[in-house]
């Protein structure tokens, strides 16, 4: 074959730059990442587990946990609305941006724009779209407000305030990301479910809050003590949800089941920080006074509910 040292050079090159760019520049780009600090709490972000939960991450493993759960927080493409509420002291500019902008809005040369202010200018569109045309406007001059017009499924459902990020799991070895959604996601779970015994009760028996619950009983991770007549139950018994052990009989978490729920209660990730949110605009690229409704960036370590649209 004539070209085959040619041909193989070049399929060579080809593989191998895939390879470089598929996994070589991730590996460098997130193997990199190291806790960020959090000023407000002191603290670095994210916080290292306790001994007794990262024995639970074994047991969570060990269970098959992740086979039903995921850890994750997902959230679609952010979109937004972008609206103009004063074309500022250069109208003539501002107009000429709008007029570039929605042309069916403001006519060929947006001169019937300023008696219909505030007005939707962009709605639905990609952020990065929204935020390019908020520059434009702001360097014009004119006042505008950018809203999220969208938070994803999994926030609505208050499985978390934000999307998880490759941050949140540096702690982890190995990072049970999972994949198949039988149950609710748990990357978060620590902040919405703080009650131990009640998720001692689910690991038990999940039909006890939740009739026809498909999650599989746990009872080899408790122990059945025998109570002398007159002895009252120890404090650890399960109880509560309707619980009634057999007669003389008291039912007490092992160890592990007491370290797999420190490890579900240790599962927050609620911390917002530059990676986790849309950043605002930066306040000297917006002349003075020009109003902007884009989601705030709480300060670091601070626990905030997901920005309204």
């Amino acid at each position: 074959m004539k070209h085959g040292p040619l041909l193989f050079l070049g399929v060579l090159s080809t593989v191998l730059a895939s390879w470089l760019i598929g996994v070589v520049a991730p590996h460098f780009q997130i193997g990199s990442e190291e806790p960020i600090l959090l000023e407000d709490l002191g603290v670095n972000y994210p916080v290292d587990r306790p001994g007794e939960a990262k024995q639970g991450a074994e047991v969570y493993r060990a269970q098959g946990c992740h086979y039903c759960h995921t850890r994750q927080v997902r959230q679609e493409p952010l979109i937004a609305d972008l609206t103009v509420t004063d074309l500022g002291t250069n109208a003539v500019e501002a107009r000429a941006v709008v007029a570039s902008l929605r042309r069916d809005l403001a006519g060929v040369d947006g001169s019937r724009l300023p008696a219909e202010l505030p007005r939707p200018l962009l709605a639905g569109v990609p952020y990065a779209a929204a935020e390019a045309a908020l520059r434009r406007l702001t360097n014009a001059g004119a006042r505008v407000e950018l809203k999220l017009a969208n938070l994803g499924a999994d926030i609505a459902r208050g499985w978390g305030p934000r999307r998880t990020v490759a941050r949140d799991y540096l702690r982890d070895r190995p990072v049970l990301l999972g994949q198949v959604r039988y149950g609710p996601d748990l990357a978060n779970l620590g902040a919405r479910q703080t009650n131990a015994m009640r998720l001692l009760l689910k690991l038990y028996n999940p039909r006890l809050e939740m009739p026809g619950s498909t999650m599989p009983r746990y009872p080899y991770l408790f122990e059945e003590r025998r109570l002398r007549p007159g002895q009252a139950p120890s404090p650890e018994a399960l109880s509560g949800l309707g619980f009634v052990p057999p007669p003389g009989v008291e039912v007490v978490p092992k160890p592990e089941a007491q370290q797999l729920v420190a490890y579900l209660l240790s599962l927050r990730a609620d911390t917002l920080f530059y990676e986790t949110f849309v950043p605002r605009p930066s306040a000297a690229a917006a002349p003075a006074g020009v109003a902007t409704n884009t989601p705030a960036v709480p300060s670091a370590g601070a626990a905030a509910s997901p920005p309204q649209p």
